[in-house]
């Protein structure tokens, strides 16, 4: 291949990268994923080498990471390019390994199936996963939504890939081509209709009457730059505004603020949480509050508590999933060494260990919600458990006003849908500075606040149960079934291979 013809391979990859990262949130053009897809797919099979097919899978990966993933910038801006480069490097690896140029036929469904793999290691690395800027994300508003209920996130990126791969004109048209075309065609048809069909819950027929509170105020702040009580007085003022309930009107179930908009050393003897018992027994109502405390000079806790209006705390959830560089700082005494900004986070969160769900007290029962706090959302497996455990509708209390821009926040918006479609269930969003939103479990978004405002959100949800078939698997037989996928792809050419040689020996 002359140099010209390299260059244009490495451009048009390049550009498929940039259509994948337009099809994210917060721009959201959907089909540009398919379109990006099957230019990568068109030049990765165009690469003849190994250098050059992980330079095509390289190039696109950085064109789909660094604007998908640019909200990493206000966390680590070392740690964003690192980690563009680590997950365009790796869809790279998967270029050379899969792609068989001697075996188009074979690599049809080998590169997607690798490529989604890729996906779902990156639900677990590194530092625990950084799972945004997916194909799921990216598809949440569009006609494979459906499939959310069926295999999550990393089916619905196979399935994405695989439409990708098959709607690109560059694939051979021999018998053994078309055969295996109309095999990987009926695979995507029955993955698609099945999640159509697959149970998606059902209302108990008890509603709930939920207001969540949006104090407003900037962003692109920091918690080390901000007076913590600047924050409460935003809140306390924006719940006075709810009035209490009237005789004749449904009373309100339940009031739900943001992630950590209280700090303090113990919540329990603070001034905020006698404020707190106050409008809670002003509106009749227990109050879901995110609250960090300290544990010691060094370190502190992040969670969820339920404060009710006779003065007590009936449930606490501890965040499980801590954000790297942002709640904590990994590989501290290292960073450090080498001169690395680390006062930025200058404690670390204590990791919880409990189940995610809250129980909420309602008159002589309690209601069960799954709990996801700010970047728990966007790991499947802590919604799914609250929702194993019994809960009826899901709470994503957050706090994005670190970040400048609307990507992250958007893109937590589009996996709160997600996770609604997920487990057939409701999901309550509520932001300090923004977005908040009531989300159905159909993914359907209703009263999303704009960015910075002051909000109150108030919506009847229906409480559900059933389980999805997501929620009863889980990712784990997804990427089995991936991983077998990929390595019968792999290995089939060497089976041919051998198949008359074995033959022969037969009929001596």
């Amino acid at each position: 291949m002359t140099a010209a013809g390299r260059t244009d391979r490495l451009s048009r990859s390049l550009f498929a990268g940039l259509l994948v990262a337009a099809a994210m949130p917060p721009w959201g053009w959907w089909p540009l994923a398919f379109v990006g897809l099957a230019m990568f797919s068109s030049a990765e099979r165009a690469a003849h080498s190994a250098r050059r097919r992980f330079l095509t899978g390289f190039i696109f990966g950085c064109g789909w990471f660094f604007p998908a993933m640019s909200w990493m910038w206000f966390l680590t801006s070392p740690g964003y390019v690192v980690a563009v480069f680590i997950f365009a490097a790796l869809h790279g690896v998967v270029s050379v390994i899969a792609v068989r140029p001697a075996s188009r036929s074979t690599t049809l469904f080998t590169a997607p199936a690798g490529h989604a793999l890729v996906e779902a290691f990156r639900l677990s690395f590194p530092f625990g996963g950084v799972p945004l800027a997916t194909l799921g994300i990216a598809q949440v508003a569009g006609p494979l939504r459906h499939v959310a209920s069926l295999g999550g996130v990393i089916l619905m990126t196979w399935l994405t890939w695989q439409i990708g791969a098959l709607i690109n004109r560059g694939h051979p048209r021999t018998r053994q081509s078309q055969s295996v075309r109309r095999m990987i065609v009926a695979a995507c048809v029955v993955v698609y209709v099945a999640g159509l069909v697959d149970p998606n819950g059902s209302n108990t027929g008890r509603a709930l009457r939920v207001i969540a509170i949006q104090g407003g105020g900037p962003q692109g702040t920091l918690a080390i730059n901000t007076n913590p009580r600047d924050v409460v007085v935003r809140h306390l003022d924006a719940t006075r505004d709810v009035d209490s309930p009237s005789d004749n009107e449904k009373q309100i179930d339940l009031v739900v603020w943001p992630e950590n908009v209280i700090n303090v050393d113990d919540f329990e003897t603070s001034t905020e949480f006698n404020e707190l018992v106050a409008e809670a027994q002003r509106l009749d109502a227990p109050i879901a509050v995110g609250i960090t405390e300290d544990v010691d000079a060094s370190s502190f806790t992040n969670a969820q508590v339920i404060v009710t209006p006779q003065g007590s705390i009936h449930d606490r959830y501890d965040k499980v999933r801590r954000v790297p560089f942002g709640e904590y700082m990994p590989l501290r005494d290292l960073l450090k060494t080498l001169g690395a900004p680390v006062d930025q986070v200058p404690r670390d969160a204590v990791a919880g260990t409990g189940l995610a769900y809250l129980d909420i007290p309602m008159g002589s029962v309690d209601e069960r919600a799954s709990v996801a706090i700010s970047w728990e959302i966007f790991f499947g497996g802590r919604v799914r458990e609250g929702v194993e455990q019994g809960a009826g509708f899901v709470i994503n209390p957050t706090n994005g006003s670190s970040y400048t821009w609307t990507v992250l926040q958007s893109q937590q918006v589009a996996s709160s849908r997600l996770r609604a479609q997920e487990t057939g269930r409701w999901v309550v969003q509520i932001s300090p500075t923004g977005f908040s939103a009531f989300i159905d479990p159909e993914g359907n978004v209703y009263d999303r606040t704009g960015v910075s405002e002051r909000a109150v959100l108030e919506r009847e949800i229906q409480m559900r149960s059933g389980d999805t078939i997501y929620v009863s698997l889980g990712d784990g037989p997804w990427i089995v079934l991936l991983m077998l996928v990929a390595s019968v792809g792999l290995l089939r050419p060497v089976i041919l291979r051998r198949a008359p040689y074995k033959g022969r020996r037969l009929r001596a």
